[in-house]
């Protein structure tokens, strides 16, 4: 069995995400820090060119987006589950309404000036300067919108409120047992929680604020370093997994065999080319190879991915 490779950064509040759920699943891990900003000549010898944070190795197998990443995991270890049974839909529908509503509303009340000050206290101007750069166009060509940060500041209780009542109803977490939600909804609080300035954000609702000490209290699991060349000579060695037996017919009637491209939806719509090699109702896989890395499967969720022709 390959090891799980995890390229992050500390500060990427998604790649928190995928820490607490090794935490959860109780998993060994190894750990490649990847710089926050483009260029990421290493990360891109392996996905091919998709640059959202973080992404999961396994072997020659590349996993992209927080969603299809938890899945994989469930594949490693089925115990404690993110998808409880009779759940599996809530579950993931209330992961997606965190990563896509509740997230846009935190990163406007983060990026506001008095947060950026302080979040950005001790780094050089030019490290300001480059990060912000990087931001301005990681929009560009998606369906994802920014929210004003007076609308986000205006309907962030509403949000919190509906979350407090759903926690005083259902116990300790969001649907009573841990699930997938709970991650989605917690890494995005716990970006907020960085800084005196928007941790009022989280701590002024008391039921939320427990529930997020306990998602956190999962910790990250059992972590060790990995250098960038190491992970891509791990890659270079490995051959891929063996594709997944499930039969289905694309509705846009792609077929294995084809050089198609896919890309994000909603921001850092980046594509990855390659050949599709396997099309199933949650995931698309791309073989491609690089001069690097040699052979790689590189793996995205169909949900939030466009897939195009060459």
């Amino acid at each position: 069995m390959s090891e799980l490779i995890l390229h992050h950064y500390p500060t990427s509040l998604f790649s928190e995400k995928a820490r607490l759920m090794l935490g959860f699943k109780g998993l060994s891990w190894r750990s490649v820090t990847v710089p926050p900003i483009m260029p990421k000549p290493d990360v891109t010898a392996l996905t091919g060119g998709y640059r959202k944070t973080p992404v999961l190795q396994v072997g020659a197998d590349i996993y992209c987006d927080t969603a299809l990443i938890a899945r994989r995991l469930e594949a490693e270890k089925s115990s404690p589950t993110f998808f409880p049974e009779g759940q599996e839909f809530t579950s993931a529908s209330l992961a997606n309404w965190a990563d896509t509503v509740l997230f846009l509303h935190s990163v406007s009340l983060v990026f506001q000036p008095a947060s950026l000050a302080v979040r950005f206290a001790k780094v050089p101007p030019e490290g300001v300067k480059a990060f912000v750069a990087d931001r301005a166009t990681f929009f560009d060509g998606g369906t994802a919108t920014r929210v004003p940060l007076e609308l986000a500041q205006h309907q962030w209780p509403t949000l919190m409120g509906r979350l407090e009542t759903q926690l005083e109803r259902s116990g300790d977490f969001l649907l009573g047992a841990p699930s997938i939600a709970d991650f989605s909804v917690a890494h995005t609080l716990w970006f907020l929680k960085q800084t005196p300035v928007t941790a009022p954000f989280v701590d002024d609702y008391p039921a939320v604020l427990a529930w997020y000490q306990r998602v956190v209290g999962f910790g990250h699991g059992a972590a060790s370093e990995l250098s960038p060349a190491d992970a891509i000579e791990i890659a270079r060695n490995a051959s891929p997994a063996p594709l997944p037996g499930e039969v289905f017919t694309d509705p846009n009637g792609f077929e294995v065999g084809q050089q198609v491209s896919v890309s994000a939806v909603d921001y850092g719509v980046d594509a990855v080319q390659g050949e599709l090699v396997f099309s199933g109702r949650e995931e698309i896989i791309l073989r491609r190879e690089d001069e690097r890395a040699g052979i790689v499967h590189v793996h995205v969720p169909r949900y939030g991915f466009r897939i195009q022709k060459g």
